[in-house]
């Protein structure tokens, strides 16, 4: 069949209010808009401003309402505690009313910040989803975050409560949260005024009396005395959450989500994208912590009336590189979307996919990567075994949802390995170069979005408006600035080289080597440091750090590599999958002192280079390629 994206592109072209209106038509709101788009209010205006609704009504009430009350709408899985479960629209709808009140109980309201610090399981998204009935602003933050990190997300949105669980489990190993939370609250300037505390059976955390409370014990007593609350009204321009994304600067960005473009923008993606029907199974093998956990793990499917995954193992060795295809077989999963990673990872364990042969796929029609790029080599070898379309995409934490991708529910287009397709409505993409001038087809360049930014974007970052500005829409004026950079073909598909910042992609995970540079200039041996993404087959790129070591130190540069390491696991805990420490007798620099780390990437990638015509002394470099030869990089 042919694709109807170009009509419908062409439609959001001629008329961007109207498509808007009509996709907003898919929401059941409290007072409808009546204004789709104020170009004058916020930082570039807002979508459905005199609107008002409620995100968790529309991801639960409604389908009771409407007699989908016994379908499934979590189902848990998890290999790591040999536990499953499955929770009805029915189920949910009480699972969050009643948490709802209990937060009430602990005077939790409207504009009050909630953290959320969960592993992979039910209670997160139910925890997600009672802040968004009452109007609380929830800000998840990662489990593997360790206690420093966790402490300046603290101090930035204020959080009046933490819903925590004792503890989160990897393959081998229990993750404490509780002790990590306790240091947290220790150094952080903003403290909570309570915790609510998950106890899991494997491991029973310590419990700070008047400010700890035991979540099954609050729920039971609230369900016992019919205590259940009911969505409150928002206005469409409120808050739902903010999810912090590592800053350059080293103090994270809170990205703000507001209420009812992310409603419209995500309900339509869901059918017009990824081609899922209400009732089907949906799975996003993601975290809560991350965007996509938030989008399409919580949101998306259950705005649409569809069955959602949470999945609480990893793609090998949870057993063993069938995990994917047992979830997919039992579950009746219809598309699956993961980061490009989770396959390089299933392909080095079982290259020539004998685990596939013991189960049934057949009800999966698609597969879907984004979160990095993905290596033609990674796609086609996923093409080859799965026997489905594999779709590439592209969109960032701030966006909050498809900037770039294959809409399946209006037609696959044709893929092209190494490209995640074309624009999606909503998104005027363009390829400037340094004077935010266009620049030709198949010309490399910055990747811009043309403003205003469709619903279900940032329209800021939290309390930082001046910062969103900065950091997004000064540089090219007119356009939001992605930091990514690369090309349009003849057929306006877009191919993504790299990013423009110091911004790494670590497995999907994107991580700031210049809050890494802070943990490794913190050791009293370290003089100066530059850290910088290498290309890893695995995770896409990993973090290496080049240390100078201060005059004087007589000790082994071994051991305080060795430290070195531990410390970045320490202060941003395991996600920075940091491992490579190279002391180094000096960096190379500029003459006006700027350390030239896209050479030393270049170095390191056995990329080719040429000279930088700055650079202070060329010896330096013949140095950094020896020393990363020794290391074996």
């Amino acid at each position: 069949m042919a694709s109807n994206y170009p009509q419908v592109y062409a439609q959001w072209q001629s008329d961007p209010h109207g498509f808007w209106a009509e996709a907003a038509r898919e929401i059941d709101w409290i007072k409808p808009p009546s204004k789709i788009f104020d170009e004058k209010a916020g930082v570039y205006g807002r979508w459905f401003p005199d609107a008002t609704c409620n995100t968790c009504w529309n991801a639960v009430d409604r389908h009771v309402q409407g007699g989908r009350g016994a379908q499934d709408a979590i189902i848990y899985d998890s290999p790591v505690t040999d536990q499953k479960r499955k929770i009805s629209y029915d189920e949910l709808l009480t699972e969050v009313s009643t948490l709802a009140a209990v937060l009430r109980e602990q005077g939790v309201g409207k504009g009050d910040r909630v953290i959320v610090y969960m592993p992979m399981i039910p209670e997160a998204v139910i925890g997600m989803l009672a802040c968004a009935r009452i109007g609380a602003i929830h800000s998840v933050v990662f489990g593997g975050f360790a206690a420093k990190e966790l402490a300046t997300r603290l101090n930035d949105a204020k959080p009046k409560l933490i819903l925590t669980a004792s503890c989160g489990i990897e393959p081998g190993r229990v993750v404490k949260y509780k002790p990590l939370l306790d240091e947290a609250i220790n150094l952080a300037e903003s403290k909570p005024s309570s915790v609510i505390l998950l106890q899991r059976p494997q491991e029973q955390a310590a419990m700070i009396a008047g400010r700890d409370h035991d979540w099954a014990e609050a729920v039971s007593a609230a369900k016992a005395a019919g205590k259940a609350a009911e969505c409150v009204e928002l206005a469409a321009t409120d808050p739902l959450y903010i999810l912090y994304t590592s800053g350059t600067t080293g103090v994270p960005k809170g990205v703000v989500r507001d209420n009812g473009g992310h409603m419209v923008a995500l309900k339509w993606s869901m059918k017009n994208l990824y081609g899922i029907e209400p009732g089907e199974a949906f799975w996003a093998a993601s975290d809560v912590g991350w965007v996509v956990g938030h989008s399409y793990i919580c949101y998306a499917p259950l705005l649409h009336g569809a069955t959602t995954i949470v999945y609480e193992g990893k793609p090998v060795g949870t057993p063993d590189p069938g995990a994917f295809w047992r979830m997919i077989s039992e579950y009746k999963i219809a598309a699956l979307f993961t980061a490009p990673t989770a396959f390089r990872a299933i392909k080095k364990e079982d290259p020539n996919a004998e685990f596939l042969k013991k189960y049934d796929i057949s009800c999966m029609r698609t597969l879907f990567l984004a979160g990095e790029r993905a290596d033609p080599d990674t796609v086609q070898w996923a093409e080859k075994i799965t026997g489905v379309p594999v779709i590439d995409h592209w969109w960032q934490t701030e966006t909050g949802w498809c900037i770039v991708g294959n809409p399946i529910g209006l037609g696959m287009l044709p893929v092209k390995h190494g490209s995640p397709t074309v624009p999606m409505p909503g998104y005027d993409v363009q390829i400037v170069d340094e004077a935010a001038k266009p620049v030709a087809r198949g010309q490399m360049g910055s990747i811009v979005v043309k403003l205003p930014l469709p619903p279900g974007c940032l329209p800021t970052l939290w309390q930082q408006d001046e910062r969103m500005v900065d950091s997004y829409l000064s540089e090219f004026p007119g356009f939001y600035k992605t930091a990514d950079a690369g090309f349009m073909d003849e057929d306006g598909y877009l191919y993504i080289m790299g990013r423009t910042d110091d911004i790494i992609n670590v497995a999907g995970h994107r991580l700031s080597t210049g809050g890494m540079e802070e943990v490794l200039s913190s050791h009293p041996d370290v003089a100066e440091c530059a850290v910088i993404g290498v290309k890893d087959a695995l995770k896409g790129e990993q973090p290496c750090g080049f240390i100078v070591l201060k005059s004087g130190v007589t000790r082994s540069p071994i051991d305080i590599e060795k430290e070195i390491v531990a410390l970045v696991r320490e202060k941003i805990g395991p996600v920075a999958a940091f491992k490579i420490a190279i002391t180094v007798n000096r960096l190379p620099k500029t003459r006006s002192g700027k350390i030239l780390r896209g050479t030393m990437k270049k170095i390191a990638d056995h990329d080719p280079w040429t000279m930088p015509a700055t650079i202070d002394d060329p010896a330096i470099l013949d140095e950094i390629a020896a020393a990363i030869d020794i290391k074996g990089v």
